[in-house]
């Protein structure tokens, strides 16, 4: 039964981080059009605010992010001058003073600032936003590249939460993937941020990559819970080198097939669950005393570029080369290539390059495709009636789940859809009856399983 399911629904989905997704943006939206959505927003509203560093000292050739490889630290110092200078920007187009909740910088690698660099990015965002004295300040952090000192500077600076990359632990391959990170490596490095009291460790673990088979994935899952984190997040590797040049290190005949990925995620989840982790959609598994596991009873739990999230914020500014930001007005995503975003902050000019204007049956359909993600159900007549929209509306799409529901993936009574136990790992797919885009750009997707 699963072979079959794995053979006929191992297709090309988004994972739904936005709704409409990143393939479909266009350059309508730009630095004059994100300056009129700053000036409309609500002064009430509190926001998130995301921040990209695309600087590595090595390419992962498992990575799907933009990112730069340098080896000194010049580029990214003259770098933070233009993010600094960008949250000026962006804080004189807002309308007020605004609230921040949620702060989270990623990459490329965060860690490649140095120590005394977030206290001078800390005392910037304090100077022009008032951070909540419960905000989330989270850093993706590179255990190959930290050390006591350096988590000591992200105590100082406020940093309450880490996650941290391990993909494997496993020597053979760490290699084909080259990035060489031992289990004391990252070991030593949690000590640490439990010793400075940034306690709240996320952990992001990888199936399907070259070499794995399911007794290094029992032996990665094992170890890891030994870590105790908060979070782990469970991702297949996307191998995409047609989009990322540098995956064609990796070498086809070494990844497993679909059906050794789905034997690596099911064990993967399975040892997870029993070790008293709580799955929170299909990738993520949270500490039942974690926020997330909480807000998961409570249906609070949302997502968005970061993953599976607690933060309920209705708009979130993304800050550097390439970062995507959301608003009530739609997304918007910032210039690409570090030249050119450099230009545009040295000429005082917002670097938004394109984005998406979201349209009211936009919101809607982001809405179904919401709930279904993140609470596997979605209760359509009320989704309707909050969107104003006719049940009718959605007859074409639910003919789209037809097979899905032959094949026991998801259920549909009185109006209610709700994916089964054996239909989770395909939850995209159920979301995905609910997309008005996904025709296009199928082929920038990943796998499904």
């Amino acid at each position: 039964m699963q072979t079959d399911l794995i053979n006929k629904y191992d297709l090309r989905v988004p994972r739904y981080t936005s709704y409409p997704t990143a393939p479909h943006f266009n350059e309508e939206v730009d630095g004059e059009v994100y300056k009129q959505w700053l000036s409309e927003l609500d002064p009430s509203t509190k926001l998130s605010l995301y921040f990209h560093i695309p600087f590595c000292d090595e390419m992962c050739w498992f990575c799907g992010c933009y990112t730069k490889i340098v080896k000194r630290y010049d580029p990214v110092k003259e770098y933070l001058n233009s993010l600094l200078a960008e949250i000026d920007l962006v804080a004189d187009a807002l309308p007020a003073r605004f609230k921040a909740s949620h702060l989270h910088w990623g990459g490329g690698s965060p860690t490649m600032l140095k120590g005394e660099d977030w206290m001078a990015i800390m005392t910037k965002l304090r100077e022009r936003f008032d951070v909540t004295d419960d905000a989330e300040i989270a850093v993706e952090l590179d255990p190959r590249t930290s050390t006591e000192d350096y988590i000591i500077a992200l105590e100082k600076a406020g940093v309450n939460r880490t996650s941290i990359g391990v993909q494997s632990y496993e020597d053979k391959v760490q290699k084909a993937i080259n990035r060489i990170q031992p289990y004391e490596m990252t070991k030593e490095v949690i000590g640490w941020l439990r010793k400075h009291s940034i306690s709240h460790v996320n952990m992001d673990l990888m199936y399907g990559l070259p070499f794995q088979d399911t007794a290094e994935i029992e032996t990665m899952v094992d170890l890891t819970v030994a870590l105790q984190p908060n979070r782990i997040a469970l991702f297949g590797y996307a191998h995409v080198p047609w989009m990322q040049s540098h995956q064609k290190l990796i070498k086809d005949e070494t990844l497993p097939d679909a059906a050794e990925r789905w034997e690596q995620f099911t064990l993967a989840v399975e040892r997870l669950k029993k070790a008293g982790y709580i799955q929170v959609g299909f990738d993520h598994f949270a500490h039942p005393d974690d926020s997330m596991a909480k807000a998961l009873e409570t249906g609070d739990v949302h997502r968005n570029f970061q993953g599976y999230t607690t933060d309920t914020s209705p708009a979130m500014l993304g800050f550097g080369a390439s970062a995507i930001g959301y608003m009530p007005q739609g997304y918007v995503q910032n210039q690409r290539p570090l030249k050119a975003y450099r230009q545009a902050i040295d000429s005082g000019v917002l670097p938004a390059i394109k984005g998406i204007k979201i349209s009211a049956s936009d919101v809607f359909h982001r809405t179904l495709i919401e709930d279904i993600m993140c609470n596997l159900t979605v209760d359509l007549e009320a989704v309707c009636k909050a969107h104003n929209m006719d049940l009718s509306s959605l007859d074409e799409d639910l003919k789209k789940l037809a097979p899905l529901i032959e094949d026991k993936i998801c259920t549909i009574k009185n109006n209610t859809i709700t994916v089964t136990e054996l239909g989770r790992p395909f939850v995209r797919l159920v979301a995905s009856a609910f997309d008005e885009y996904l025709d296009s750009g199928q082929g920038k997707h990943s796998r499904a399983v």
